[in-house]
């Protein structure tokens, strides 16, 4: 018996719009399997989880599964609908998304995770939840001792920024870079908060940290280039090397990719050519790294050519 066992669903009814479907609630899905799927476009965990959910959402919907995806924003542009409404595009949602753009859904089911999952009976009770990604095969196992059935599980591969991490070789740990949760900021002198400063890169970088290079402004979460040619370096160790990023008021602003001083090559990211080069165009998660040869420690430096670049968080696989 599991915690959720007797809860029943809480109301849908606090999302901001709908995506996909007209607003659901208890009436609509009477008699239906649920699964709640909690998420956010820029997190790397839930766009590891999604090939699965959106696999499951196909095999299973005449069935009798009703997936519905309910987006929380983490960071302030994840608000603007058009983006996720692209988002689902991008991905291939075509089941119910509900915005949950004033945490009302996220409240509701007291969650505190990207992503989450909750398996709903056909009596609108919680009979089972997962956090975070993995667990793909007990969740499948879960989805089809509701619907009452039995059959072999899908086959799922992800693809691009959607592939499985590389776990084995993963050491470096999901990096904020605003100062309401940043760590292991290195910078050759000391950090301001919320104004303008110059900053260096320090003459070496220990694994797991980064600093900054330009004029930049650290904000709670963010940090902001106010001058052309500003750089961010990371050393790290993993496969794959993201970060989340907005243009701000910009429409486009170019920006180049080194590892340890050299252009990626064949390392480069699905968003960065070999030669480094990249273009920063929306507010989203831009995979810049995937190593091609061993994993081992290296020192990514993204520098953007013009200012006005924002960055909140690395992420890595």
């Amino acid at each position: 018996m599991t915690v959720f066992e007797r809860l029943h669903m809480p109301s849908l009814g606090g999302a901001t719009e709908w995506l996909n479907s007209a607003p659901l609630g208890p009436a609509e899905l009477r008699g239906d399997t649920v699964l709640v799927n909690f998420w956010t476009f820029t997190c790397i965990n839930w766009l590891r989880q999604e090939p699965y959910v959106r696999a499951w959402s196909q095999a299973y919907r005449n069935d009798g599964l009703v997936v519905i995806g309910v987006h929380t924003p983490e960071f302030s542009f994840e608000h603007d609908i058009d983006r996720v409404r692209q988002a689902t595009k991008e991905r291939d949602i075509d089941y119910p998304v509900a915005v949950d753009n004033d945490y009302a859904i996220w409240t509701a089911f007291a969650n505190h995770y990207w992503p989450a999952l909750y398996f709903i009976d056909a009596d609108g009770i919680i009979r089972d939840h997962h956090f975070g990604e993995g667990r793909y095969e007990q969740s499948e196992r879960v989805i089809q001792q509701l619907l009452g059935i039995e059959r072999e599980l899908v086959s799922v591969t992800g693809l691009g920024v959607e592939a499985e991490a590389d776990w084995d070789h993963l050491r470096t740990p999901e990096t904020y870079l605003g100062y309401g949760r940043s760590e292991h900021f290195a910078p050759a002198e000391g950090a301001a908060f919320d104004e303008r400063r110059a900053y260096e890169l320090p003459g070496r970088l220990r694994v797991n940290h980064w600093a900054l290079a330009g004029d930049w402004t650290i904000g709670r979460e963010n940090v902001v280039l106010d001058r052309a040619s500003g750089s961010i370096a990371y050393r790290f160790h993993a496969r794959d090397a993201h970060l989340v990023l907005s243009p701000g008021a910009r429409q486009s602003i170019p920006f180049r990719v080194l590892l340890d001083g050299e252009a990626p090559g064949r390392s480069h990211g699905v968003d960065v050519a070999e030669d480094g080069q990249g273009v920063l165009r929306k507010g989203r998660l831009y995979q810049l790294v995937r190593e091609h040869d061993a994993v081992r420690e290296r020192t990514l430096e993204i520098t953007f050519l013009e200012p006005g670049a924002e960055a909140y968080a690395f992420t890595f696989g």
